[in-house]
């Protein structure tokens, strides 16, 4: 959640951090400001609504000349979102300057001791105590001081700083929220995202908890929290810079849907070689794979339904039991862990905060942590014990799309590769697998070639107040995510449940003109899901199904029908999935609805 940019070097500051943090608008904010230093004074502007309030506010940066400055996009968590509360936040004299992504947890204690040394406040935000503290602990070291307030703070923060008496330098900090640095022709950056940067650079620095970094135009220098000077390498980031912009689609969620047939692509094929699954970063060993009695998945959104479809995957194909867990939930119940467990953290962003607190509880309790991630040297990828990354690309619309279906993809080919390891699926059966998995990208790409049918489909129930998704087995996980892509950027409510659960009071919901989606791709439980489809028919619903071709049979219970190519039974999610995005994105579009910047909602969620 919100987003940070800084640069120090020969440019005028104002418009790369007004470029920046446009490239940061998909992380969620409700207000933005930049403060920039010209060597005499730092100036500030900051304005509640989107950015670009704030560029019509400093004609695009040109009123704020200066080569030094940060900026901020806010997601209100302390005060409301206004003008005032927008960062960054000074102290006192205007001489230190503040922006921060994280919550401070006892910023209460600090600010009630700062008042009793005389400070005051004119914001509601945590983010204020930092600029008082900084001020009460500065002596004219800003390294001493930084270390000064890291040891008082509790809670998360990633913060980007500009001293008065040090015109050419930047400080960068971070705990528990994402930060990078690199350095550019022209200087040096920071932001809290790769796309910010990518403009400037390929090579970046991700800053691990508690380090700091000083930047000048020249140099960046990295030090720990006992202020010793410490050497990192960089990491070069591959992605083309045209993934990052919307390419002549109208949103970046339906450019990210169409790009799903190649990233699907891109995650299984490096890892299928000589009809075998090869998958070199897990780094275990064939005995250890035999060696695990139980998987814990433990993810959060989206990915939490990847974890659901790939319960009965592993379940049914390598026959290891699975418990999936919210990472939410997951870290404050004392999860017990027993030996030959294997926890799979599942994350795009690899930042996810509750994500990466299950994953150090569960490496805490002695498990071995394999981590899920998208993002090349996330804080997940770096403190899993192993990582699996899939090849998505930068996802920027808030809605995931592209990145759900390569985290299904990558979890099938971990199913496939410990199934064969395991002996309960022969060879054949792998190379029938991979067949099936290798005809994915095309048989998703003719879905989405479908998309004409859904829009005019989408578009008869615009008005919609609440629609019900239904299905058993695999297709109920399938509806969980359909449900939660069309209510996360329509705003109509929509719920899942498990179909065979409607007779224990959900049915109570149905009445006339009630839309229904009932997902049935698992052939031995057709019957049953025709059954519930009739349920709900007979008391008003509209019922619209998606199954596999051939199931004609579904045409008498359902009153609009979409077929999906067939497939393999375990991996229909990701076909069935495809109708079901593109008919929330089009409900979303044809009700005006910000599809890339749902209200209240943020892509990164790295605060509780």
């Amino acid at each position: 959640m919100c987003g940070i940019v800084g640069y120090v070097g020969e440019e005028q500051a104002a418009p790369i951090l007004l470029d920046g943090l446009a490239k940061l608008e998909y992380r969620g904010y409700d207000s933005a400001g930049i403060a920039v230093y010209d060597g005499k004074e730092i100036e500030m502007k900051k304005s509640k609504g989107r950015l670009k309030v704030l560029n019509e506010l400093t004609h695009d940066g040109a009123t704020l000349p200066g080569t030094v400055g940060i900026g901020h996009t806010r997601w209100a968590t302390h005060g409301e979102p206004s003008d005032i509360n927008a960062h960054p936040q000074f102290n006192k004299n205007e001489s230190i300057v503040v922006v921060h992504n994280g919550i401070i947890e006892n910023y209460l204690k600090l600010k009630n001791k700062l008042i009793s040394k005389g400070y005051e406040f004119i914001s509601d935000t945590d983010t204020e105590v930092i600029a008082h503290l900084l001020d009460y602990y500065y002596s004219g070291n800003p390294l001493r001081a930084i270390t000064k307030i890291m040891h008082r703070m509790e809670g998360s923060y990633a913060l980007g700083i500009m001293f008065k008496d040090h015109p050419d330098e930047l400080y960068a900090v971070r705990k528990d929220s994402p930060l990078i640095v690199g350095k550019a022709e022209s200087g040096s950056i920071i932001a809290s995202d790769v796309p910010a940067v990518l403009k400037y650079t390929r090579d970046v620095y991700f800053i691990e908890n508690e380090e700091i970094v000083r930047l000048t135009e020249d140099t960046l220098e990295f030090f720990n929290v006992d202020e010793e000077q410490i050497q990192k390498e960089a990491a070069h980031i591959d992605w083309d810079v045209d993934a990052a912009e919307k390419g002549g689609y109208e949103h970046f969620m339906l450019k990210e849907m169409y790009e799903q047939p190649k990233a699907i692509a891109d995650t299984f094929s490096p890892r299928i070689k000589d009809n075998d699954i090869v998958i070199e970063e897990l780094n275990m060993t064939d005995e250890e794979i035999k060696n695990i009695h139980k998987i814990m998945i433990v993810a959060c959104g989206s990915a939490s339904h990847t974890g659901m479809t790939s319960k009965y995957i592993f379940e049914g194909m390598a026959r290891i039991p699975v418990e999936v867990d919210l990472a939410s939930e997951f870290r404050y119940r004392n999860p017990i862990i027993e030996e030959g467990t294997l926890v799979i953290i599942i994350s795009q962003s690899g930042e996810t905060a509750d994500s990466l607190a299950a994953l150090r509880e569960a490496k805490g309790k002695g498990a071995k942590v394999l981590g899920i991630v998208n993002v090349v040297g996330s804080s997940i990828a770096r403190e899993a014990d192993n990582v699996m990354y899939t090849w998505a690309g930068p996802e920027i619309a808030v809605a995931t799309t592209k990145a759900y279906s390569c985290q299904l993809v990558a979890l099938y080919l971990l199913a496939m590769k410990f199934a064969r390891v395991r002996e309960k699926i022969t060879a054949e059966e792998l190379k029938s697998y991979i067949e099936d998995l290798k005809r994915i990208p095309d048989q998703v790409e003719l879905l989405l070639n479908n998309k004409n049918k859904i829009q005019k489909f989408a578009n008869r129930y615009l008005a919609a107040r609440e629609v019900f998704f239904i299905g058993r087995g695999i297709d109920y996980a399938i509806s969980m995510e359909g449900s939660l892509k069309l209510k996360e950027i329509s705003y109509i409510h929509s719920e899942a449940y498990a179909a065979g659960e409607l007779k224990h009071g959900t049915i109570s919901l149905i009445e006339e003109g009630t839309l229904v989606a009932a997902v049935l791709t698992q052939e031995e439980l057709y019957q049953k899901m025709i059954s519930n489809m009739r349920e709900v028919s007979t008391r008003g619903a509209f019922v619209l199904a998606v199954t596999n071709e051939g199931n004609i049979e579904v045409e008498r219970a359902a009153d609009y029908v979409i077929y999906i190519p067939k497939t393999n039974k375990y991996f229909t999610n990701s076909l069935a999935i495809i109708p079901l995005q593109l008919f929330g994105y089009y409900i979303a579009v044809g009700r005006g609805c910000d599809v890339d910047k749902p209200r209240n909602l943020a892509k990164s969620v790295t605060v509780e």
